[in-house]
Order: C-alpha cells, then structure tokens, then sequence
C-alpha cells in the first residue's frame, strides 16, 4: 500500500499525553510523535546524539517552552523549531497544549 492512515488519538500514548506514530504508520526513517499536552505538563531532558536524531518541534495551538541546550526558547501557536542531534532539549507547556514532533536521522 502506497499510504498508512492512523489517527493519533487511536495510538495507546507510551507517556502521558505522547502518541508515538512510527509504528502505527510502519515509518522506516521518520519518527512523528503528537503531544496532546494539558497546563503544566514537563517532558524530560534528553537529546540523540546516539542515533544522530534531529527534530522538528512545530506548536499547533497553545503556548511552551522548548529549552535547547540551557536556552530557552519561548513558542506560541505556529512555531518551528529544529534541534541538531547532540543538543539536551525539554519541553512544557504553560496551557493545554498540541504539539508535532517529526526526527529522523
């Protein structure tokens, strides 16, 4: 088949509010993941310096902060931003919240 259709609602979240889609979609380069996040909610620290992993963090609705390497990066709806593989990022969210995260290598 030339397409995957999923809704990301459907996807069991593997954090609260993380619908992971790589496998739902049968992705073999791409990681998307939705972040369905409600007022107050804190993502860890982390980065993917092991498997040269940047992402693109895009804010559909609501308001953020994406800290990039001890840097805070304030998002409003209709932001983008992009994190190089090596960098420590965490997300939070000031309001309910949906955020897109599409990385591959």
């Amino acid at each position: 088949m030339a397409y995957t259709h999923q809704r990301y609602d459907d996807v069991e979240p593997r954090a609260p509010g993380m619908h992971f889609l790589r496998d739902a979609l049968d992705c073999e380069n791409l990681g998307v993941t939705v972040v369905d996040a409600d007022e107050g909610w804190d993502g860890m620290e982390h980065d993917h310096a092991d498997g040269a992993h940047e992402e693109v963090y895009v804010l559909v609705s609501g308001r953020g902060t994406l800290t990039v390497e001890g840097e805070e990066l304030a998002l409003e709806s209709g932001d983008a931003v992009r994190v190089a593989p090596d960098a420590s990022r965490q997300l939070s969210f000031d309001t309910d919240s949906l955020m897109v995260i599409a990385g591959a290598p």
